[in-house]
């Protein structure tokens, strides 16, 4: 990954939708070129998909929370396919800790999300919530500029 690399991921990182005419402007080489590098860059696995940024809150889901889970080992294989089927669970987490999984989480009320975590206590256990007030820095990629260059 060089330079050029780099600024095309930051680049799709804030625009997934960047036309190959804007990313060959900004990097100063041709669209075919351009093209290229990104193809080389998902083959690599570098860049794993493309994604809309959607505001919960005008879709009505106004409740975000942190859910810690404490499980057992053996409750993994029955856990993760039980959070992947749950669609108001944004992202799951192994963690280190008490508590082994994180799971970020959006709900219409706090009715529905305290259905939520005593449905997975009944199932797997001891949980520890946090209802998020505001969020100051939302999720967004990380800048690539001051890394150094990597050699295939």
């Amino acid at each position: 990954m060089d330079q050029i690399d780099r600024k095309i991921i930051n680049m799709l990182e804030q625009n997934a939708r960047a036309s190959l005419k804007e990313l060959s402007a900004a990097c100063y080489i041709s669209s075919p070129a351009i093209a290229a590098r990104i193809a080389k860059l998902e083959k690599a696995g570098i860049i794993t998909g493309y994604h809309a940024s959607v505001d919960f809150e005008k879709l009505n889901y106004h409740v975000k929370a942190f859910i810690q889970v404490q499980l057992e080992p053996s409750q993994k294989s029955e856990f993760y396919p039980f959070v992947q089927r749950v669609p108001n669970v944004v992202e799951c987490n192994c963690i280190t800790g008490t508590y082994s999984e994180l799971l970020e989480v959006v709900f219409e009320s706090t009715a529905a999300l305290d259905e939520f975590i005593n449905d997975i206590q009944r199932r797997f256990g001891k949980t520890i919530t946090q209802i998020v007030f505001s969020t100051s820095v939302d999720h967004r990629g990380v800048s690539f500029h001051d890394l150094p260059e990597v050699e295939e």
